[in-house]
């Protein structure tokens, strides 16, 4: 993971390629399924998966803002303690949104969220712990703050399940308590990504693009919504990653003005 791999041509569409495997490993279920209602297995366990986690949703957005917060006050620093608390989230949200109590198929584990997450957990803590995170809210180009509305979507997550049906529920208590923002990796992601999009160039470029490529896998994956009428909202409330994952995909693998070195202590060296 570090800047040698990164450089090696070889090396980042290797690790796309595997990630399309790990994306399309079959899931474990007790119960057995046609593998053409894979997309069908998948909604029953993420209908399920966060059930028991319905109060966890105020302090997973206020730490986010208080992450944000020591960013915006010291960058340096805020940019690890950014990576590291998205790398825990992730690993947070391996062990508890791919897996469920299914109704029709038993326990079911979704096994490539499972692994994709924890890789990108541990891939971020990783940054956190060299510092190849440095999140300046200074001189950031004006374009790139039109995003922040597909961010604060997903950080909001305005929808509610009535039976199988996902319809709008406009409230704004949700933008402090929505479980879905904080355990689920389609809305968790987008936000985060919209703060390396701030970032770039001072981010590890490999893991930008990795987190990046991942998320444009399951946002394509999602576009399935849109065919079922009960779930055009669900449908509408994953645009954030489609868009933000395209944006970030795309600016990490644009070359930088200048090449950023980061040195110990998260310390970067340039103006990149």
């Amino acid at each position: 993971m570090g800047t040698s791999l990164a450089t090696r041509k070889w090396f980042t569409p290797l690790m796309y390629f595997l990630l399309v495997i790990v994306a399309f490993l079959p899931l474990s279920t007790e119960q057995p399924y046609d593998p053409r209602n894979t997309s069908e297995v998948i909604f029953e366990i993420l209908s399920h998966a966060l059930v028991p986690y319905a109060g966890w949703g105020l302090p997973f957005h206020l730490l986010t803002l208080l992450v944000i917060g020591i960013a915006i006050w010291k960058p340096s620093t805020g940019g690890r303690f950014v990576a590291g608390y998205f790398g825990l989230n992730y690993l947070i949200i391996a062990f508890t949104q791919t897996r469920a109590l299914t109704p029709t198929y038993g326990y079911a584990v979704h096994t490539g969220a499972l692994i994709a997450e924890v890789f990108l957990g541990v891939l971020w803590l990783w940054v956190a712990w060299k510092g190849k995170l440095i999140l300046s809210f200074k001189n950031i180009p004006f374009w790139r703050w039109l995003f922040l509305p597909f961010a604060l979507l997903s950080f909001w997550v305005p929808m509610t399940m009535e039976g199988s049906r996902a319809v709008p529920y406009f409230n704004p208590i949700l933008l402090l308590t929505s479980a879905d923002y904080a355990l689920a990796y389609c809305f968790m992601t987008p936000v985060f990504l919209f703060l390396l999009i701030l970032a770039y160039p001072h981010v590890d470029v490999l893991a930008l693009r990795l987190t990046a490529f991942n998320a444009l896998l399951y946002a394509l994956f999602n576009l399935n919504h849109w065919a079922v009428p009960d779930r055009i909202w669900l449908g509408v409330m994953h645009l954030p990653l489609l868009v933000l994952s395209l944006v970030a995909l795309i600016l990490a693998h644009k070359r930088p003005v200048q090449p950023v070195a980061f040195q110990p202590g998260g310390v970067y060296n340039g103006n990149g």
